[in-house]
């Protein structure tokens, strides 16, 4: 029968099979890449050098998915202390010695480039909690959950500090996804939550900069100081708002293309996306990032081994945090973060950090029998 099937597969599937990449998450993704593309090359008023650099970053992003697809999730389990211990390392090593740009201390200078060590820990930190509980009995016990909670919080306070609140609270989320699906306890997330609570304040006066209270006081009412911090959400707002039913067209939207908009090619692409294709065309776009989602679950639910599911679960839902931040930032419904629109915003590393994450579900799915004990 399983001949029969292999035979009916076309030559394509069977060599996407062969490299380990799931044809169909492969497609999603690259439908994204191409909705990137062109309204990147509007975002940009025809240039089509930004278009062109961006290609280069998903070649560099394809070439690391197919990559991190090769290793089996056993040789992931076993590489993730090293890989979360290196990655808190060159944190606590940008704290020492690490570069200043736009009054935050992020990077790392490599001589030829300058690196964010910030986002490896978008997966070291859901691979180290995945490792520390995928050999135990689950659900955790409240010692196995203390322990997990040190693991995401070690990097939170590391990044916070550079400051990048935005990172931080990914990361967090990452890893708290993987300690979510081992059968975190509904008593616990309650007590979670009403431990978050009362930190709340200490938090506001003793921990966020500024800037940074000054962006929730900006999203309760950015009408406050609409030339200003409310600048930027407002502008979005009306990119979104203007764009109707149907939208403006492509390159035909006066928000993005009279440069009211700003960082229309990186964080607020999906207000550039929402004026020229709108509601219609932004509804479509969802569809297909919940597709993509829909198929990384799957590809999760289908793993035999509790580290591979809970690191497959934790960077699907990953995935999701980006999308639910980045529309509910340029739509008003969240504080600015500065968290892109993933595989659609202009950029290099958040595209190849996504593009890891999506050759280790490749990966989970290509081996799910291999794992079967």
């Amino acid at each position: 029968m399983r001949l029969v099937e292999a035979r009916r597969e076309s030559l394509p599937v069977r060599l996407l099979k062969w490299l380990k990449l799931d044809p169909l998450l492969l497609l999603l993704l690259g439908l994204l890449m191409t909705l990137s593309c062109l309204v990147l090359f509007s975002a940009g008023g025809g240039n089509i050098d930004l278009v062109l650099r961006q290609l280069v970053r998903f070649g560099v992003a394809i070439g690391v998915m197919l990559f991190v697809a090769q290793i089996t999730p056993h040789a992931l389990k076993l590489w993730s202390p090293w890989i979360y211990a290196v990655g808190v390392s060159m944190l606590i090593a940008v704290a020492v010695i690490g570069v200043t740009g736009k009054g935050a201390q992020r990077w790392l200078d490599l001589g030829f480039m300058r690196f964010q060590p910030s986002e490896v820990l978008k997966l070291a930190a859901p691979m180290m909690v995945a490792w520390y509980l995928g050999d135990r009995a689950l659900p955790p016990t409240v010692r196995q959950v203390l322990v997990s909670l040190v693991i995401i919080t070690v990097p939170m306070l590391l990044i916070m500090d550079q400051p990048d609140l935005g990172t931080a609270l990914l990361v967090g989320s990452a890893a708290f996804f993987a300690l979510f699906l081992a059968g975190l306890s509904v008593r616990l997330l309650l007590a979670g939550g009403g431990l978050a609570l009362i930190a709340a304040p200490i938090m506001w006066f003793f921990v966020m900069h500024d800037y940074q209270k000054q962006r929730v006081l900006t999203f309760l009412n950015p009408e406050s100081d609409p030339l200003g911090s409310g600048y930027h959400i407002i502008q979005s707002k009306i990119a979104i708002g203007s764009g109707g039913v149907m939208g403006k067209g492509w390159m035909n939207g006066s928000q993005s293309q009279l440069d009211f908009l700003p960082e229309q090619s990186t964080d607020f692409i999906f207000s550039v996306f929402g004026e020229e294709f709108g509601l219609v065309g932004s509804l479509l776009l969802l569809l297909l990032y919940v597709l993509v989602l829909a198929r990384c679950l799957r590809i999760a639910s289908r793993a035999q081994d509790s580290y591979a599911r809970l690191l497959a679960g934790s960077i699907s839902l990953t995935f999701f945090v980006y999308l639910f931040v980045n529309i509910g930032m340029v739509s008003g419904l969240l504080p600015v973060v500065g968290v892109p629109l993933p595989m659609v915003s202009y950029g290099g590393t958040s595209v190849v950090t996504l593009a890891a994450g999506f050759g280790m579900l490749m990966s989970v799915n290509a081996n799910k029998r291999l794992m079967n004990r």
